[in-house]
């Protein structure tokens, strides 16, 4: 960022503290992946040999190279990045995940998903802002949203911060001049008696840290070659593995409005883009190596599709699929309730898991939250938990 940009961020409230300790929760770290466009959950993980899908979707049905599930669910092999994982009792997949309040279109049903309800509901804050709220303070870094701007989930009064990429949190210009500009500010904004002194020198302790993160290029451990959106995960690995304390991350990947061309097989659009997907997850694992056991990544997204094909895609629907890798052992493969497709919801696959209650869940075992802590988070939905890890 510029000089100008850089005294802006500096003296606003998104800095706190870094010598501030986090509430009495377990340590560990929350991602959530939000797929933009509504990912067709059933091209992801299915019943095998269902009736229903062999009838309205006959050539979207899953290959039989997808991998098994439990309860006769199989999953794209486009997921097989993932294949240790999954054996290790480390990757869950959530089905039939929708919320009554969301609709068809694709922006109110973002908004809901990223704010735990509607906007008069939440106030306007998303709901992993209200989440950070109940783990306390911390460092800059405590919540942090990769990309150019922060997601609605992510904005409240709790602020996060929004990084390209973690050698983006700079000052721009001739290198003789970074270190005056930086020792001017804190000066500036040293003895003053004011509330924002306290932020601006933790906003400057979080871009040195940036600054000493960013000395050398970083080169992933155990081989691993990011591509793709996995390029965020290493963002956010070389926060993690550099002990910035991330407590709670997001990333964002588009492209899942499969109207027409869907391609969920070998060679396919959307095969290609979940297989993208898995990868970045995969490497992201490997890399941190032991401080995976730590993590715990929820992939969610605004809506399913329709249960029937249009003739090259699907539409619009309702239902979708979560998944949940994590360094915390998950309690099966399919995770939460599922009643078949016998009775769909007008030709969708109707809510069976609470996306909310996902959300809780996932939070509340990675973090150790009471129930009455998440159901603040959400303050219009009766907190219902998901039994999401063993």
């Amino acid at each position: 960022m510029g000089t100008a940009a850089t005294v802006t961020a500096l003296s606003t409230s998104q800095f706190i503290s870094t010598q501030a300790s986090f509430a009495a929760t377990p340590t560990g770290t929350l991602i959530h992946v939000f797929l933009y466009g509504g990912m067709d959950g059933l091209s992801l993980a299915a019943p095998m040999n269902d009736p229903t899908l062999n009838s309205v979707r006959p050539d979207f049905t899953l290959a039989t190279d997808s991998i098994p599930l439990d309860r006769g669910f199989g999953l794209s092999s486009a997921f097989s990045p993932l294949q240790k994982f999954i054996d290790a009792g480390q990757v869950a997949i959530v089905p039939g995940v929708a919320d009554r309040r969301v609709d068809r279109s694709h922006f109110n049903a973002q908004d809901i998903c990223n704010l735990g309800g509607l906007p008069s509901e939440t106030a306007g804050e998303g709901w992993l802002s209200s989440l950070a709220g109940k783990l306390g303070t911390g460092t800059a870094f405590r919540s942090v949203g990769i990309g150019a701007t922060l997601p609605r989930s992510q904005v409240g009064v709790s602020n996060a911060v929004a990084l390209s990429s973690v050698a983006s949190l700079n000052i721009n210009g001739d290198q003789q001049y970074k270190q005056p500009t930086v020792d001017a500010i804190r000066t500036l904004f040293t003895g003053i008696d004011h509330p924002v002194e306290q932020p601006v020198r933790a906003g400057l302790d979080a871009l040195t840290t940036a600054v000493n993160l960013t000395k050398t290029p970083y080169t992933p451990d155990n081989g691993v070659k990011y591509t793709g959106v996995g390029n965020s995960f290493r963002e956010l690995a070389l926060l993690i593995k550099g002990g910035a304390n991330v407590r709670i991350a997001t990333v964002g990947m588009g492209g899942w409005d499969t109207h027409e061309a869907q391609g969920t097989r070998k060679g396919g659009y959307l095969y290609g883009n979940l297989q993208q997907l898995a990868q970045g997850m995969a490497d992201f694992f490997t890399d941190l190596g032991p401080l995976a056991a730590n993590v715990t990544i929820l992939v969610t997204t605004e809506f399913g599709r329709r249960v029937a094909e249009n003739g090259g895609g699907t539409d619009h629907g309702h239902g979708s699929v979560a998944t949940i890798v994590s360094g915390k052992k998950v309690a099966s493969k399919l995770v939460g309730v599922w009643n078949g497709l016998g009775a769909l919801t007008q030709g969708d696959v109707p809510e069976m898991n609470n996306l909310f209650n996902l959300y809780g869940s996932v939070a509340q075992g990675r973090f150790g939250l009471t129930t009455a802590e998440v159901q603040s988070i959400f303050p219009r939905q009766t907190y219902t938990p998901i039994q999401v890890f063993a």
